[in-house]
């Protein structure tokens, strides 16, 4: 895929994130669960790649704060998710690692991360393990959507081309 195609994809990402933000997010304390985002980190970890995912992920996140249907927990929550996905699907070219990268990226090394933004920035004690089950399952529920997906994607061969992979096996 060229770097235009890959840009153009991006904004499409962002743009679909960013305006189903105010529709589809679960409140929970001073977070809101956003499972689109995760749905739409782990296409972009499998389609563009790490820089191109974690540009989505803080592109989408950044527009939600300004719009006022996010939180400051989307920022490190969602890139730590997005990168760690394509990282790792990028090193094994397997679905499900994609999966694995979002999950653990999101649902625990983002809810670790956002601990002390909530203690220092915010001002509000937060227990840890407050975070993580939230978070692990918004990232779960979105990741295993966009893993489905993507596996039907994957079947059709102008896809599997397009990624110069063939995943129909």
């Amino acid at each position: 895929m060229r770097k235009t195609q890959k840009l153009t994809l991006t904004a499409m990402f962002i743009a679909i994130g960013t305006s189903t933000s105010n529709l589809l997010f679960i409140p929970v304390g001073v977070t809101k669960l956003f499972p689109v985002q995760h749905f739409i980190n782990v296409l972009s970890a499998i389609l563009l790649g790490p820089y191109y995912a974690l540009a989505e992920a803080f592109g989408i996140s950044l527009l939600r704060n300004i719009m006022g249907t996010g939180s400051i927990f989307a920022f490190p929550g969602s890139m730590i998710g997005a990168f760690l996905s394509a990282i790792l699907f990028k090193k094994t070219k397997k679905l499900y690692m994609a999966f694995l990268g979002e999950v653990v990226g999101t649902g625990v090394l983002g809810a670790i991360v956002c601990a002390p933004i909530s203690t220092f920035i915010l001002g509000k004690e937060a227990a840890l393990f407050g975070f993580i089950p939230l978070f692990i399952f918004s990232s779960f529920a979105g990741a295993a959507i966009g893993i489905i997906l993507m596996t039907i994607f994957m079947k059709n061969k102008a896809v599997s081309k397009l990624l110069k992979t063939d995943f129909s096996k």
